[in-house]
């Protein structure tokens, strides 16, 4: 049960309320956050080798693909004031196993997303401070970081959101001055370097959308949110709109000064060389690893209420709705998604963590997508309607099953097998619930 701002504390009797202190332009940050972690710092270079000097018009295009997700998330959204996101709109539409599966699907999106973020973080800080890229201190310095995370989001999400709102502002800042700095300096004759052996523009969209992705998973803690009806769909279509902008000009800044940018390993690094000289490398790294920190600092306000609101509803152990008597937010969860977040973490890499979170995300898409046809035919006021959504939700919904067709055999085989397991908790749950429920002999 949700407890407005400003509620008294629940008494010993009663079960204490998730507190809804996230604001309009709160949850815009979060949404911007959600979007912005590793993607930027990692994609550029490999755009380039797949659409040279057209990848920043690559970035508008995969733009364009997402916008037809996010809005139908965008009207979707608004007609909830619950937490759950995905996992919430799919059981809504599609009935409990569809919507347990989604859930399911959507808090291994996360996690694996995580994980990959805080290997990238690891390797800009080994550019510093070489020893800590591998070994006992990599685990280390990955730990402490999921230590301070958690602790934060334990402490409330108050705290934790204005943490986000500080981070999101501070991952901005230095990518705002590399797209001012790079296009004042855009060459033709370095925009002439970049062209790839082969134009390869279906590889260069399904990279964009794990940078595009992550947009869904402010949406989770809606029961955490001042009015998420009315905010949720102008924080998605604003952050969208912003992302884009950004991820185009940085795109166009560092195929405009790096020459044959394809080639280098960490592509802002080189641009800000470029620009700045050595200390460039220095701000790049430290960008980077404020990036990817304020991203996990999202996510792990965001993605463990996927658990809470799952359990909440009898479907997983009641232990993963607890929410902490003095806190007031779902710490159990919190701990636990902590807790595997950092050991794929520790195992993976980011390339096997970010592979499997893309692959994964597009089911819980194109469900979202599917669901928004079957909500409105329900009737039911929403706050924002999607204008054009009988063109638009097919569009998302076939722009998802196009990109899970390109995908091999073995990544097909990861997510059939996590819907198996998914499949058969959801069994176990029916079943201690039918037992719980039969009359004593």
């Amino acid at each position: 049960m949700s407890v407005p701002v400003g509620a008294p504390a629940a008494s010993a009797s009663t079960p204490p309320g998730l507190v809804r202190a996230i604001g309009r332009w709160d949850l815009t940050a979060a949404v911007v956050n959600g979007m912005i972690g590793s993607g930027i710092f990692g994609m550029p270079a490999a755009l380039a080798a797949l659409t040279g000097a057209a990848s920043p018009l690559a970035c508008l295009l995969a733009g364009a693909g997402a916008a037809t997700i996010v809005l139908c998330f965008a009207e979707v959204a608004s007609r909830f004031r619950e937490a759950g996101g995905p996992y919430l709109y799919a059981r809504e539409a599609f009935g409990p196993f569809v919507g347990f599966q989604a859930g399911w699907l959507t808090f291994w999106i996360r996690v694996t997303a995580l994980a990959a973020n805080l290997n990238v973080f690891v390797d800009y800080l080994a550019v510093l401070v070489p020893a800590a890229g591998a070994g006992v201190l990599r685990a280390a310095v990955m730990a402490a970081l999921m230590a301070l995370l958690t602790a934060i989001n334990v402490i409330g999400v108050r705290e934790a959101t204005w943490t986000v709102n500080l981070f999101t502002v501070a991952k901005l800042a230095p990518l705002v001055l590399l797209a001012v700095l790079g296009l004042a300096r855009l060459s033709p004759e370095v925009l002439a370097t970049q062209a790839p052996p082969a134009m390869d523009w279906t590889q260069a969209l399904l990279l964009l959308l794990f940078a595009y992705g992550g947009f869904e998973a402010p949406l989770i803690p809606a029961g955490e949110a001042r009015d998420p009806r009315r905010d949720s769909a102008f924080a998605l279509i604003m952050a969208l709109g912003a992302v884009a902008v950004v991820y185009t000009l940085v795109q166009l800044a560092i195929v405009g000064v790096v020459p044959h940018v394809a080639g280098e390993k960490a592509a802002v690094a080189a641009a800000f060389s470029v620009l700045l000289g050595p200390g460039g490398v220095v701000l790049a790294s430290l960008a980077a690893m404020t990036s990817v920190y304020g991203y996990a600092t999202g996510n792990v306000l965001q993605s463990p209420r996927v658990l809470y609101a799952i359990a909440d509803r009898g479907e997983l152990p009641a232990v993963f709705a607890g929410v902490h008597p003095r806190f007031r937010t779902p710490h159990v969860a919190i701990a636990t998604y902590s807790a595997l977040s950092l050991g794929f973490a520790v195992s993976g890499t980011f390339a096997a963590m970010a592979t499997l979170s893309a692959v994964v995300r597009l089911i819980t898409y194109g469900l979202t997508c599917a669901a928004l046809p079957v909500l409105r035919r329900r009737g039911g006021a929403a706050p924002y309607r999607l204008p054009g959504a009988v063109i638009v939700c097919p569009l998302g919904v076939g722009f998802c099953l196009w990109l899970l067709r390109t995908r091999s055999f073995g990544q097909a085989g990861t997510l059939a097998g996590l819907v198996l397991v998914g499949g058969a908790l959801w069994a176990l749950a029916r079943a201690r619930a039918r037992a719980a429920a039969a009359p004593a002999v």
